[in-house]
């Protein structure tokens, strides 16, 4: 059984732990946000927990940490959202603001997704199964920013990869789109 939506106010999702990224600034717009776009990150690549995605997204990830590290430690990355694997969720940038999520990508012949769309990185990889705390949290999370930003609805929601085929994969093969789907309010 579904639990009931979080609450949205100032831009912040109820029940998510605050780290404010510096990896943000204002939308050209901000009535208008109409795109939920879906992401997977580990950190290093397909390993879970710890600190690392925290501080990617808040400019502290050490190079000396992994060898992956040294080649993104200096990139300007944040995220509305993280769902971890236990489906706990830290927020990093108040949704009215603009996240630095979808870098080169295209909706609908509209392009600068960051511009108009809210970002949720789930904890996992491409081809590691996502766990059932994140589906459940992540349709909890979309029907409440659907409740909140009359522009969003089921059929904005998509992946990193539909914004930018060829350049992104996440949040890969292993997320069950149907089952997602299923989850969410109609």
């Amino acid at each position: 059984m579904k639990k009931s939506h979080q609450h949205i106010q100032n831009g912040l999702l109820s029940g998510a732990i605050f780290k404010e990224s510096p990896n943000q600034n204002g939308r050209p717009d901000s009535n208008d946000i109409h795109l939920i776009i879906v992401h997977g990150i580990s950190l290093p690549p397909e390993e879970f927990g710890g600190s690392c995605i925290d501080d990617f997204f808040l400019n502290q990830l050490d190079p000396t940490q992994h060898s992956y590290f040294e080649e993104i430690h200096q990139l300007k990355v944040s995220s509305h959202l993280l769902i971890r694997r236990d489906g706990s969720i830290t927020q990093y940038v108040p949704f009215h603001h603009r996240a630095w999520h979808a870098g080169v990508s295209c909706h609908n012949g509209k392009e600068n997704c960051n511009d108009f769309s809210i970002g949720i990185e789930l904890e996992g990889a491409d081809h590691i199964l996502y766990t059932e705390e994140q589906y459940l949290e992540l349709s909890r999370c979309c029907d409440s920013l659907i409740e909140h930003y009359p522009a969003l609805s089921k059929e904005a929601i998509v992946g990193h990869c539909d914004i930018a085929p060829g350049r992104k994969t996440d949040p890969g093969e292993s997320f069950d789109w149907t089952k997602f789907r299923s989850l969410l309010s109609s």
